[in-house]
Protein backbone atom coordinates (compact mmCIF):
# COMPACT_ATOMS: atom_id res chain seq x y z
CA UNK A 1 0.00 0.00 0.00
CA UNK A 2 2.91 2.43 -0.77
CA UNK A 3 2.67 5.37 -2.94
CA UNK A 4 5.37 5.91 -5.75
CA UNK A 5 6.90 9.39 -6.56
CA UNK A 6 7.80 11.04 -10.10
CA UNK A 7 4.06 12.03 -10.76
CA UNK A 8 3.08 16.09 -9.77
CA UNK A 9 4.39 17.65 -7.11
CA UNK A 10 0.82 17.96 -5.04
CA UNK A 11 0.55 14.14 -5.07
CA UNK A 12 4.76 14.35 -3.98
CA UNK A 13 3.18 15.89 -1.08
CA UNK A 14 1.60 13.20 0.47
CA UNK A 15 2.98 10.06 -1.33
CA UNK A 16 6.45 10.22 -2.84
CA UNK A 17 9.88 8.37 -1.33
CA UNK A 18 12.19 11.38 -1.55
CA UNK A 19 15.11 10.49 1.32
CA UNK A 20 17.00 13.18 1.92
CA UNK A 21 19.00 12.78 4.67
CA UNK A 22 20.27 9.26 6.51
CA UNK A 23 19.82 9.98 10.39
CA UNK A 24 20.35 6.83 11.91
CA UNK A 25 19.28 5.79 15.34
CA UNK A 26 22.23 5.86 17.87
CA UNK A 27 23.73 2.18 18.66
CA UNK A 28 23.60 2.47 21.78
CA UNK A 29 20.00 3.22 23.06
CA UNK A 30 19.26 0.05 24.21
CA UNK A 31 17.23 0.61 28.13
CA UNK A 32 16.21 -1.99 30.55
CA UNK A 33 13.20 0.09 31.68
CA UNK A 34 12.01 2.14 28.67
CA UNK A 35 8.35 3.48 29.92
CA UNK A 36 10.69 5.38 32.57
CA UNK A 37 12.67 7.69 30.14
CA UNK A 38 12.06 11.11 28.76
CA UNK A 39 11.75 11.35 25.22
CA UNK A 40 15.20 12.51 23.49
CA UNK A 41 16.85 13.74 20.25
CA UNK A 42 19.02 11.04 19.25
CA UNK A 43 20.74 12.79 15.98
CA UNK A 44 19.80 16.18 13.76
CA UNK A 45 20.58 16.70 10.41
CA UNK A 46 20.20 19.56 8.67
CA UNK A 47 19.14 19.81 4.80
CA UNK A 48 20.52 22.23 3.14
CA UNK A 49 19.30 22.17 -0.03
CA UNK A 50 15.47 21.79 1.61
CA UNK A 51 16.49 24.63 4.65
CA UNK A 52 15.34 22.67 7.12
CA UNK A 53 16.62 20.76 10.08
CA UNK A 54 15.66 16.80 10.59
CA UNK A 55 15.64 15.85 14.53
CA UNK A 56 15.05 12.37 14.71
CA UNK A 57 13.52 11.21 18.58
CA UNK A 58 12.80 8.21 20.52
CA UNK A 59 10.04 7.98 23.22
CA UNK A 60 8.10 5.74 25.43
CA UNK A 61 5.02 4.16 24.19
CA UNK A 62 3.42 0.83 24.40
CA UNK A 63 3.67 -2.48 21.37
CA UNK A 64 0.92 -3.88 20.10
CA UNK A 65 0.79 -6.19 22.84
CA UNK A 66 0.35 -3.26 25.45
CA UNK A 67 3.48 -3.79 27.31
CA UNK A 68 6.29 -0.46 27.74
CA UNK A 69 8.90 -0.06 24.70
CA UNK A 70 10.50 2.56 23.10
CA UNK A 71 9.83 3.69 20.11
CA UNK A 72 11.45 6.44 17.81
CA UNK A 73 10.33 8.62 14.67
CA UNK A 74 11.10 12.54 13.29
CA UNK A 75 10.72 15.81 13.46
CA UNK A 76 10.90 17.97 10.66
CA UNK A 77 11.21 21.82 11.42
CA UNK A 78 12.09 24.58 8.22
CA UNK A 79 14.30 27.26 8.61
CA UNK A 80 11.67 29.94 8.87
CA UNK A 81 10.79 28.67 12.36
CA UNK A 82 13.35 29.57 15.23
CA UNK A 83 12.33 30.34 18.97
CA UNK A 84 12.09 33.75 17.52
CA UNK A 85 9.57 32.95 14.69
CA UNK A 86 6.82 30.56 16.02
CA UNK A 87 5.68 27.94 13.47
CA UNK A 88 2.21 27.94 11.52
CA UNK A 89 1.20 24.67 13.60
CA UNK A 90 1.72 20.85 13.41
CA UNK A 91 1.03 18.28 11.02
CA UNK A 92 0.92 14.37 12.73
CA UNK A 93 1.86 12.55 9.04
CA UNK A 94 1.43 8.84 9.42
CA UNK A 95 3.20 7.06 6.36
CA UNK A 96 1.92 4.47 3.90
CA UNK A 97 3.19 0.94 3.36
CA UNK A 98 6.77 -0.17 3.96
CA UNK A 99 8.95 -2.97 4.04
CA UNK A 100 12.33 -2.72 4.24
CA UNK A 101 13.86 -1.83 7.38
CA UNK A 102 15.21 1.80 6.27
CA UNK A 103 12.50 2.87 4.97
CA UNK A 104 11.39 4.41 8.22
CA UNK A 105 11.18 8.40 8.90
CA UNK A 106 13.78 8.29 11.48
CA UNK A 107 16.37 6.21 9.13
CA UNK A 108 16.11 9.05 6.24
CA UNK A 109 12.92 7.95 4.41
CA UNK A 110 10.97 10.86 4.31
CA UNK A 111 8.62 12.85 1.66
CA UNK A 112 5.54 14.81 3.25
CA UNK A 113 7.58 15.84 5.73
CA UNK A 114 10.26 17.68 4.10
CA UNK A 115 7.92 18.90 1.62
CA UNK A 116 5.62 20.53 4.38
CA UNK A 117 8.37 22.69 5.85
CA UNK A 118 7.77 25.54 3.58
CA UNK A 119 4.21 25.52 5.09
CA UNK A 120 5.75 26.70 8.19
CA UNK A 121 4.38 23.17 9.52
CA UNK A 122 6.13 21.44 11.89
CA UNK A 123 5.87 17.26 10.91
CA UNK A 124 5.73 15.02 13.15
CA UNK A 125 6.11 11.27 12.24
CA UNK A 126 6.53 7.49 13.87
CA UNK A 127 8.18 4.92 12.21
CA UNK A 128 5.77 2.32 13.70
CA UNK A 129 6.10 -0.77 15.69
CA UNK A 130 8.54 -2.92 13.79
CA UNK A 131 10.73 0.06 12.59
CA UNK A 132 13.28 2.42 13.87
CA UNK A 133 14.68 1.40 17.43
CA UNK A 134 12.06 -1.65 16.75
CA UNK A 135 13.69 -2.85 13.92
CA UNK A 136 14.46 -5.99 14.76
CA UNK A 137 10.69 -6.71 15.64
CA UNK A 138 7.90 -7.89 13.63
CA UNK A 139 5.89 -5.16 12.05
CA UNK A 140 2.41 -4.15 13.74
CA UNK A 141 1.10 -4.07 9.63
CA UNK A 142 -2.08 -2.43 9.64
CA UNK A 143 -2.99 -3.38 13.24
CA UNK A 144 -4.93 0.45 13.60
CA UNK A 145 -4.94 0.28 17.25
CA UNK A 146 -1.09 0.18 17.86
CA UNK A 147 -0.26 1.93 15.23
CA UNK A 148 -2.41 5.09 16.16
CA UNK A 149 -0.62 4.97 19.45
CA UNK A 150 2.41 5.07 17.64
CA UNK A 151 1.68 8.52 16.58
CA UNK A 152 -0.18 9.91 19.12
CA UNK A 153 2.52 8.96 21.83
CA UNK A 154 4.81 10.48 19.23
CA UNK A 155 3.18 13.87 18.67
CA UNK A 156 3.11 13.96 22.73
CA UNK A 157 6.46 13.69 22.92
CA UNK A 158 7.67 15.50 20.41
CA UNK A 159 5.89 18.40 21.51
CA UNK A 160 7.90 18.57 24.61
CA UNK A 161 11.11 18.11 22.93
CA UNK A 162 10.15 21.16 20.62
CA UNK A 163 9.42 23.39 23.23
CA UNK A 164 12.43 22.02 25.54
CA UNK A 165 14.70 22.77 22.14
CA UNK A 166 12.63 26.34 22.58
CA UNK A 167 10.61 25.95 19.68
CA UNK A 168 6.55 27.60 19.83
CA UNK A 169 4.09 27.50 16.94
CA UNK A 170 0.20 27.96 16.73
CA UNK A 171 -1.38 25.55 19.09
CA UNK A 172 -5.13 25.75 17.18
CA UNK A 173 -3.55 24.50 13.92
CA UNK A 174 -3.13 20.70 14.30
CA UNK A 175 -2.91 18.31 11.04
CA UNK A 176 -3.28 14.77 10.66
CA UNK A 177 -2.82 13.50 7.30
CA UNK A 178 -2.09 9.68 5.68
CA UNK A 179 -2.38 7.72 2.64
CA UNK A 180 -3.09 3.79 2.51
CA UNK A 181 -1.69 2.61 5.45
CA UNK A 182 -1.05 5.66 6.68
CA UNK A 183 -4.89 7.06 5.71
CA UNK A 184 -5.80 4.12 7.74
CA UNK A 185 -3.63 5.00 10.79
CA UNK A 186 -4.88 8.63 10.12
CA UNK A 187 -8.84 7.57 10.96
CA UNK A 188 -7.46 5.48 14.06
CA UNK A 189 -5.61 8.42 15.25
CA UNK A 190 -9.13 10.06 15.14
CA UNK A 191 -10.68 7.80 17.02
CA UNK A 192 -7.86 7.66 19.59
CA UNK A 193 -7.91 10.91 20.73
CA UNK A 194 -11.59 10.96 20.77
CA UNK A 195 -11.65 8.58 23.23
CA UNK A 196 -8.86 9.10 25.27
CA UNK A 197 -7.02 12.52 24.66
CA UNK A 198 -9.37 15.79 25.15
CA UNK A 199 -7.27 18.09 24.98
CA UNK A 200 -6.24 17.25 21.86
CA UNK A 201 -8.19 18.66 18.53
CA UNK A 202 -7.42 17.69 15.14
CA UNK A 203 -7.95 20.91 13.28
CA UNK A 204 -8.32 18.70 10.38
CA UNK A 205 -7.80 14.68 8.89
CA UNK A 206 -6.92 13.99 5.30
CA UNK A 207 -7.07 10.32 4.91
CA UNK A 208 -7.10 7.82 1.56
CA UNK A 209 -7.21 4.72 0.72
CA UNK A 210 -7.35 2.95 3.71
CA UNK A 211 -8.04 -0.04 5.22
CA UNK A 212 -10.73 1.27 7.88
CA UNK A 213 -13.12 -1.92 7.64
CA UNK A 214 -10.48 -4.84 8.11
CA UNK A 215 -12.79 -7.37 7.76
CA UNK A 216 -14.53 -5.90 4.36
CA UNK A 217 -11.45 -5.44 2.81
CA UNK A 218 -10.41 -9.59 3.19
CA UNK A 219 -14.06 -10.19 2.20
CA UNK A 220 -13.53 -8.02 -0.43
CA UNK A 221 -10.03 -9.61 -1.55
CA UNK A 222 -11.37 -13.66 -1.14
CA UNK A 223 -15.08 -12.72 -3.30
CA UNK A 224 -12.45 -11.09 -6.16
CA UNK A 225 -9.72 -13.22 -6.24
CA UNK A 226 -7.30 -10.74 -6.43
CA UNK A 227 -5.15 -7.85 -4.83
CA UNK A 228 -3.30 -5.26 -6.41
CA UNK A 229 -0.14 -5.72 -4.14
CA UNK A 230 -0.37 -9.26 -2.60
CA UNK A 231 2.29 -8.55 -0.25
CA UNK A 232 0.24 -6.31 1.91
CA UNK A 233 -2.68 -9.41 2.02
CA UNK A 234 0.06 -11.32 3.50
CA UNK A 235 1.26 -8.68 5.85
CA UNK A 236 -2.12 -8.41 7.29
CA UNK A 237 -2.71 -12.25 7.95
CA UNK A 238 0.99 -12.49 9.55
CA UNK A 239 0.77 -9.26 11.98
CA UNK A 240 -2.92 -10.56 13.14
CA UNK A 241 -1.76 -13.99 13.62
CA UNK A 242 1.47 -12.96 15.03
CA UNK A 243 0.12 -9.91 17.69
CA UNK A 244 -3.77 -11.01 18.55
CA UNK A 245 -1.88 -14.68 19.45
CA UNK A 246 -4.12 -17.08 16.79
CA UNK A 247 -1.54 -19.33 16.75
CA UNK A 248 -2.84 -20.30 13.30
CA UNK A 249 -0.17 -22.54 11.12
CA UNK A 250 1.55 -20.58 8.59
CA UNK A 251 0.43 -23.62 6.57
CA UNK A 252 -3.01 -22.86 7.25
CA UNK A 253 -2.38 -19.21 5.80
CA UNK A 254 -0.23 -19.63 2.82
CA UNK A 255 0.99 -21.89 0.36
CA UNK A 256 4.18 -22.15 -1.77
CA UNK A 257 6.50 -20.61 -2.70
CA UNK A 258 5.17 -18.22 -0.62
CA UNK A 259 4.71 -20.47 2.63
CA UNK A 260 8.48 -21.33 1.83
CA UNK A 261 10.02 -17.86 1.55
CA UNK A 262 7.81 -15.85 4.09
CA UNK A 263 11.05 -14.79 6.39
CA UNK A 264 13.22 -14.23 3.56
CA UNK A 265 11.03 -12.09 1.50
CA UNK A 266 9.03 -10.69 3.85
CA UNK A 267 10.01 -10.97 7.49
CA UNK A 268 13.80 -10.24 6.81
CA UNK A 269 12.81 -6.83 6.10
CA UNK A 270 15.59 -6.68 3.19
CA UNK A 271 13.18 -5.70 -0.22
CA UNK A 272 11.25 -2.99 -0.80
CA UNK A 273 7.26 -3.61 -1.78
CA UNK A 274 8.03 -3.67 -5.15
CA UNK A 275 10.36 -6.54 -4.96
CA UNK A 276 8.45 -8.55 -2.97
CA UNK A 277 5.45 -8.24 -5.22
CA UNK A 278 7.90 -9.44 -8.00
CA UNK A 279 9.02 -12.33 -5.97
CA UNK A 280 5.07 -13.44 -5.56
CA UNK A 281 4.63 -13.02 -9.28
CA UNK A 282 0.67 -13.11 -8.85
CA UNK A 283 -1.95 -10.67 -8.27
CA UNK A 284 -3.85 -13.94 -7.92
CA UNK A 285 -4.97 -14.60 -4.06
CA UNK A 286 -5.25 -18.56 -5.02
CA UNK A 287 -1.33 -18.15 -5.75
CA UNK A 288 -0.47 -18.06 -1.92
CA UNK A 289 -3.43 -18.40 0.16
CA UNK A 290 -4.00 -21.52 1.44
CA UNK A 291 -7.41 -23.24 1.13
CA UNK A 292 -8.67 -22.40 4.38
CA UNK A 293 -7.97 -18.86 3.88
CA UNK A 294 -10.14 -18.40 0.99
CA UNK A 295 -13.38 -20.58 2.76
CA UNK A 296 -15.30 -18.30 4.82
CA UNK A 297 -17.07 -20.40 7.03
CA UNK A 298 -13.41 -22.64 7.89
CA UNK A 299 -12.58 -22.52 11.48
CA UNK A 300 -8.93 -20.88 10.20
CA UNK A 301 -10.79 -17.88 8.21
CA UNK A 302 -13.65 -17.08 11.04
CA UNK A 303 -10.46 -17.26 13.53
CA UNK A 304 -8.72 -14.41 11.44
CA UNK A 305 -11.95 -12.88 10.54
CA UNK A 306 -12.54 -12.09 14.37
CA UNK A 307 -9.42 -10.71 14.97
CA UNK A 308 -9.72 -8.08 11.92
CA UNK A 309 -12.97 -7.56 13.45
CA UNK A 310 -11.83 -6.42 16.54
CA UNK A 311 -9.50 -3.66 15.09
CA UNK A 312 -12.45 -2.32 12.89
CA UNK A 313 -12.30 1.18 12.83
CA UNK A 314 -16.24 1.76 11.07
CA UNK A 315 -18.14 0.98 14.40
CA UNK A 316 -17.92 0.65 18.40
CA UNK A 317 -16.62 4.58 18.84
CA UNK A 318 -18.23 7.51 19.20
CA UNK A 319 -16.12 10.55 16.86
CA UNK A 320 -16.55 13.79 18.13
CA UNK A 321 -18.93 15.62 16.20
CA UNK A 322 -17.20 18.91 15.26
CA UNK A 323 -14.95 16.57 13.72
CA UNK A 324 -12.97 17.93 10.04
CA UNK A 325 -12.02 15.14 7.67
CA UNK A 326 -11.88 14.29 4.09
CA UNK A 327 -11.88 11.03 2.71
CA UNK A 328 -10.95 9.81 -0.69
CA UNK A 329 -11.06 6.36 -2.22
CA UNK A 330 -11.00 5.33 -5.89
CA UNK A 331 -13.65 3.46 -6.92
CA UNK A 332 -11.06 0.53 -8.74
CA UNK A 333 -8.99 0.81 -6.46
CA UNK A 334 -7.72 -3.09 -6.27
CA UNK A 335 -5.37 -2.63 -3.67
CA UNK A 336 -7.45 -1.36 -1.27
CA UNK A 337 -11.30 -2.00 -1.63
CA UNK A 338 -13.03 1.17 -2.20
CA UNK A 339 -15.89 -0.43 0.47
CA UNK A 340 -13.48 0.78 3.23
CA UNK A 341 -14.38 4.63 2.83
CA UNK A 342 -18.25 3.88 2.12
CA UNK A 343 -18.39 2.42 4.87
CA UNK A 344 -16.45 4.75 7.06
CA UNK A 345 -18.47 7.43 5.54
CA UNK A 346 -21.60 5.63 6.35
CA UNK A 347 -20.44 5.52 9.96
CA UNK A 348 -19.29 8.77 10.12
CA UNK A 349 -22.66 10.56 8.66
CA UNK A 350 -24.69 7.85 11.44
CA UNK A 351 -22.40 9.63 14.54
CA UNK A 352 -23.34 12.79 13.09
CA UNK A 353 -19.90 14.31 12.39
CA UNK A 354 -20.60 18.14 11.04
CA UNK A 355 -18.01 18.53 8.34
CA UNK A 356 -17.18 15.65 6.44
CA UNK A 357 -15.99 15.25 2.64
CA UNK A 358 -16.37 12.49 0.79
CA UNK A 359 -14.83 11.83 -2.41
CA UNK A 360 -15.39 8.24 -3.82
CA UNK A 361 -15.32 8.12 -7.49
CA UNK A 362 -13.51 6.83 -10.71
CA UNK A 363 -11.03 9.31 -11.33
CA UNK A 364 -9.22 7.42 -13.90
CA UNK A 365 -5.68 7.16 -13.86
CA UNK A 366 -3.79 9.34 -13.83
CA UNK A 367 -0.53 9.78 -15.74
CA UNK A 368 1.08 6.18 -15.65
CA UNK A 369 -0.28 5.40 -12.25
CA UNK A 370 -2.73 2.63 -11.52
CA UNK A 371 -5.85 3.66 -9.40
CA UNK A 372 -4.26 3.58 -6.02
CA UNK A 373 -2.21 5.79 -6.32
CA UNK A 374 -4.24 8.00 -8.53
CA UNK A 375 -6.76 8.24 -5.43
CA UNK A 376 -3.61 9.41 -4.01
CA UNK A 377 -3.28 12.33 -6.23
CA UNK A 378 -6.59 13.04 -5.51
CA UNK A 379 -5.90 13.24 -1.41
CA UNK A 380 -2.93 15.16 -1.95
CA UNK A 381 -4.49 17.83 -4.09
CA UNK A 382 -7.71 18.37 -1.66
CA UNK A 383 -5.01 18.58 1.48
CA UNK A 384 -3.12 21.19 -0.56
CA UNK A 385 -6.26 23.26 -1.04
CA UNK A 386 -7.23 22.85 2.82
CA UNK A 387 -3.80 23.50 4.39
CA UNK A 388 -3.55 26.75 2.15
CA UNK A 389 -6.82 27.97 3.27
CA UNK A 390 -6.12 27.92 6.89
CA UNK A 391 -2.74 28.73 7.01
CA UNK A 392 -3.62 31.70 4.45
CA UNK A 393 -1.15 31.11 2.51
CA UNK A 394 -0.16 30.69 -0.91
CA UNK A 395 1.48 27.31 -2.41
CA UNK A 396 5.48 27.24 -1.51
CA UNK A 397 6.29 25.81 -4.53
CA UNK A 398 6.69 26.08 -8.54
CA UNK A 399 4.58 23.11 -9.50
CA UNK A 400 4.71 23.56 -12.96
CA UNK A 401 9.20 22.96 -12.25
CA UNK A 402 8.35 18.70 -11.76
CA UNK A 403 5.32 18.25 -14.01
Amino acid sequence: MKIFKNWMYVAILFCGIMTFASCTVEDDAIYDDPISLEARVTSSVHVDEKNLTVFNFEYPSTDPFGKPTLLSGSIVVGDQVTPDAPGAGLLLYNHYTVYRYDQCPSLGNLDVELLMAGSGLITISADYYGFGVTGDKPQAYCLSKANAQASVDALINAKKLLKDMGYSWNDDILFNAGYSQGGQTAMAVVRLIDEKYPDLHLTHTFAGGGSYDIPATYTSFISSGISGMPSTVISVLLAYNHFYNLNIPRSELFIDPVLSNIDEWVLSKKYTREEIDQKIGSLSIEQFAAPDMLDFNSPTSQKMMQALDDDNLCKGWTPRKDEHITLVHHLKDTTVPAVNTVNMAKFLQEQGVEDLKVMVGDFGTLGTYPEHESGAIILATAALAKVTEVLGISIWFNIFELL
